[in-house]
């Protein structure tokens, strides 16, 4: 057995039963000092006193040393001290670990706090002018503030998981072995799974008849339409998702139970995200797609053509290579619009762009729409000195109408620098090279770097230099 420290999980434990050192050092059979150690993180836990205190106390000893949660705690701790709010010296990885093994409650208020702040600014930065939201009433503004969005929960619900559902992957791996089938026969099976297990046929409509929805399910009559405007590749993911909800329906419950989603809303939006992860594990089952990733160098294309699934399809499926002992390249993905809104996003690694939205004009990302279909490729470095590499493309959206032409989006798939060896789109650069790193930030209002020729806000934690007798690169700074 590995050292395993349990002192804060052990001290909550005593004080929960209300008893003395002593007291619980005599329920183990051990010395009260020998719990004092403990408590203090200054001796590890035996097998023996494990089992003493998941008999003595009834506790599930997997819950006193969940591995798992500490680094989800520790990844999180890191993101946030990252923040600009807390200047550029943010504690090291041994001071971070000392507070998670010490003060692991403390820890968790000010993460609360922090979570806080950054839903507070994050509306703020929604609304802009908050006048017209004051005159209805200070006390509404304030509950609003702080009101998390469903967005934000489902985003941190999928970022706590590390963006991988294990239950799904089970689930997923098991319809493919009751059900299965070649990936260019993907859409004849799911038509004859739909029809021989729920009754239910699939019609392709029209787009004029469709109107604004690609997909309708209409559970009485027993029939799923899809869009004209999708293509094969598109259809079979939707016809892998009603499966999903159809089939899976207790499992998305009970996955969702474990989130802080209280709205209806909220919990139907999480069970869409949940029944497109696991159509994608469907599609691309978890170990056959990793082991090509693999092999291809995560070229997203040719993995696109394996398995008969689209670009952003793939990219989705990387960020969710995260199973215990057998892990991909940690990945964040972002989806934006042309006006820079975030439409979708994953994280499996410490990149904020991620968190806070992908609104830096230095990133590709935006550049990306006057080359469609093309991969660029980029190293970009954060204003904390973080490095990453991130490779953006247009995807195309089905088109509905004259009126929806052109309405493009753009995917960003990145990785920390570390990774980028693994990947065939940094293979021809130099990554020793200092001029290769664009300097981008989170966005203008949290960005405190100084003479960006692209500075289009005033920063809210800094106050950039003014000097009337000289004029620099825009009107916030000279």
């Amino acid at each position: 057995m590995r050292k395993t420290f349990i002192g804060p999980q052990l001290r909550k434990l005593r004080r929960e039963h209300k008893q003395t050192q002593a007291e619980m050092a005599k329920a183990l059979g051990v010395s009260a000092g020998y719990v004092n150690l403990l408590e203090n993180n200054q001796r590890t836990l035996s097998v023996q006193v494990l089992m003493a205190l998941s008999d003595a106390f009834g506790v599930d000893w997997r819950d006193l040393i969940d591995d798992e949660s500490s680094a989800t705690r520790l990844t999180e701790l890191r993101a946030a001290l990252q923040d600009p709010i807390f200047g550029d010296a943010p504690p090291d990885l041994q001071e971070l670990r000392a507070a998670l093994d010490h003060a692991p409650q403390l820890v968790g208020h000010f993460l609360q706090l922090y979570r806080s702040h950054r839903t507070a600014l994050n509306k703020i930065l929604q609304q802009g002018d908050l006048n017209n939201a004051a005159a209805a009433g200070a006390k509404q503004t304030s509950n609003n503030l702080l009101t998390t969005s469903p967005e934000a929960i489902i985003h941190d619900f999928f970022r706590n998981h590390r963006n991988h559902f294990a239950r799904l992957e089970t689930a997923a791996e098991a319809m493919r072995l009751e059900e299965p089938f070649d990936f260019d026969d993907a859409y004849a099976a799911m038509k004859s799974r739909l029809r021989r297990k729920h009754g239910a046929t699939v019609r392709i409509a029209p787009t004029d008849e469709m109107g604004d929805a690609i997909r309708i399910y209409d559970r009485d009559k027993g029939e799923l339409t899809l869009s004209a405007a999708l293509d094969n590749r598109n259809r079979v993911f939707q016809l892998v998702h009603v499966v999903c909800l159809l089939e899976q329906e207790e499992l998305l419950e009970s996955i969702t139970a474990d989130s802080d989603i209280t709205s209806e809303t909220g919990r139907a939006r999480c069970h869409v995200e949940l029944a497109n992860y696991f159509a994608a594990a469907v599609l691309m089952p978890y170990e056959l797609f990793i082991e090509t990733a693999e092999r291809t160098r995560y070229d997203v294309d040719m993995i696109a053509s394996i398995f008969g699934v689209s670009f952003e399809q793939v990219c989705h499926r990387l960020t969710t290579m995260q199973r215990d002992g057998r892990t991909g390249v940690p990945f964040f993905f972002l989806r934006v619009d042309k006006a820079g809104n975030v439409t979708k996003r994953f994280n499996a690694t410490t990149f904020q762009l991620a968190e806070y939205g992908g609104s830096c004009p230095v990133w590709n990302i935006h550049t990306s729409f006057r080359t469609p279909g093309v991969v660029v490729p980029q190293f970009v470095e954060l204003p904390d000195g973080e490095r990453f590499f991130t490779i953006s493309r247009t995807t195309d959206r089905p088109v509905f109408s004259k009126d929806t032409q052109d309405r493009r989006l753009a995917i960003a798939l990145g990785c920390e620098l570390r990774q980028a060896h693994r990947i065939a789109y940094a293979a021809p650069f130099n990554v020793d090279d200092e001029s290769l790193f664009s300097p981008i930030g989170i966005n203008c209002h949290l960005c405190p770097r100084k003479a960006c020729s692209q500075r289009a806000h005033q920063p809210l934690f800094i106050d950039l230099p003014i000097d009337t007798t000289r004029r620099g690169n825009t009107r916030y700074e000279s």
